[in-house]
């Protein structure tokens, strides 16, 4: 599970759209906003973004990773790899499926 925020649902859209058509990723989840505090630049700061699910296998997480960072705005874009410890073998089965054997 890649966790990918986006300056807004248009990006996360279009970064989502790009890692599925390119099977880098089986399934994006977008949710439309949340509201991030951060530092940046020396100081305490507040956004509104939106957040990018990506499901892909461990082994397509640096090639994902890399491709995203292309396709981002964000100077640092903040692009996490979170292992799946489990679930249901049917979907992580086809997240395999989906994305190929490479």
């Amino acid at each position: 599970m890649v966790y990918v925020t986006t300056a807004d649902v248009e990006e996360a859209r279009s970064i989502g759209r790009a890692m599925v058509k390119a099977r880098l990723a089986a399934c994006a989840n977008i949710v439309p906003a949340i509201h991030p505090i951060f530092w940046w630049d020396g100081e305490v700061q507040e956004g509104e973004e939106s957040l990018l699910l990506l499901k892909t296998p461990e082994h397509l997480v640096e090639a994902l990773t890399a491709a995203v960072k292309d396709l981002h705005s964000y100077e640092c874009p903040c692009v996490v790899a979170l292992p799946i410890a489990g679930g249901n073998r049917g979907f992580l089965d086809w997240i395999a499926t989906e994305t190929g054997d490479r």
